[in-house]
């Protein structure tokens, strides 16, 4: 067997209060790739953050191949989700073949969305940063460092079985291309085609907020709309607004039900609309609110 990267040591058991007992689930790998492929195209928002769009698309008779998965993420970046059952030193390769493929049929791509999802997803489409997204039994260490070594968007995650009705997702590795900024630096501000509308110590704010964001553990990418700026750990975890006079915006992965609001610092927008995802709106002032969420920050994160 290859040499691959084990696991994190995390054990799962089921616990019988009532008579004491204390089993564990044993992790399995599916008995057939399309067993993975069925589960995760059948939950894909949910568990990828991604819109399904189709299964087993053909790339024609020039190409000769079928993309596993496609999809579109929350931030309307195109997807491609290819599947191993085990170990495949070539599902990497086979993915990024396949992103080639999607940048050279970007109008037939967006005439699907148009189909599936309607115009305005269609017209939303982010082209600036497509990504692939590997799910296998496990990965070699050679994996992990092919995706680092590709200007592109690419997540290597572990699935495994346990007992009949549980699946775990487990993020091997994740690199962001082009999109990904920096660790350190501040970087420019989010809004800065509105630079004339701010308050200096507003974009010295939002500074400190993206450091923050990209600095809560590897992995983390920077996804640039024009409407927000979302943070993402294979699924978005928050969003940034540009800033207003007096505040900042940041929407997170948290349930609002989960929160103690505080009015003028958290607010449920659940069934609101607004920029960005998440059901918690946190409204930043001074370098002190910044403080102040880091807790639901790392919350989020850690949802995510």
């Amino acid at each position: 067997m290859p040499d691959a990267i084990t696991g994190g040591g995390l054990k799962l058991f089921r616990t019988e209060t009532t008579k004491g007992c204390v089993a564990e689930v044993v992790p399995r790998l599916a008995e057939v790739e399309a067993d993975v492929q069925g589960r995760v195209e059948a939950h894909m928002e949910t568990l990828l953050g991604v819109r399904f769009l189709a299964s087993e698309y053909s790339t024609g008779p020039v190409h000769g191949g079928r993309i596993d998965s496609l999809g579109l993420d929350e931030n309307g970046s195109p997807v491609i989700v290819e599947y191993k059952r085990g170990v495949d030193a070539g599902v990497i390769n086979q993915g990024l073949f396949y992103l080639a493929w999607l940048m050279d049929h970007r109008a037939e791509f967006e005439h699907l969305v148009r189909d599936r999802l309607g115009v305005t997803a269609a017209s939303q489409v982010l082209w600036s940063g497509p990504r692939l997204i590997c799910i296998a039994g496990d990965f070699t260490r050679y994996d992990a460092h092919a995706v680092r070594e590709h200007r592109r968007s690419i997540d290597l995650v572990r699935y495994r079985l346990f007992g009949s009705d549980l699946l775990g997702l487990e993020t091997v590795a994740s690199v962001s291309g082009g999109i990904q900024v920096a660790r350190r630096g501040r970087g420019r501000s989010v809004a800065h085609a509105a630079a004339d509308v701010q308050s200096a110590a507003m974009v010295e704010l939002a500074g400190a907020v993206d450091e923050v964001l990209l600095g809560l553990g590897d992995g983390v990418s920077r996804v640039e709309r024009k409407t927000y700026w979302a943070y993402q750990r294979l699924r978005n975890f928050a969003c940034l607004c540009p800033p207003q006079r007096s505040k900042l915006l940041v929407y997170l992965k948290v349930d609002p039900k989960d929160v103690d609001l505080v009015p003028g610092f958290t607010r449920d927008v659940s069934g609101l609309g607004h920029h960005g995802t998440g059901d918690l709106e946190v409204q930043l002032r001074t370098p002190r609110d910044v403080e102040r969420a880091q807790d639901l920050f790392r919350a989020s994160y850690a949802a995510a």
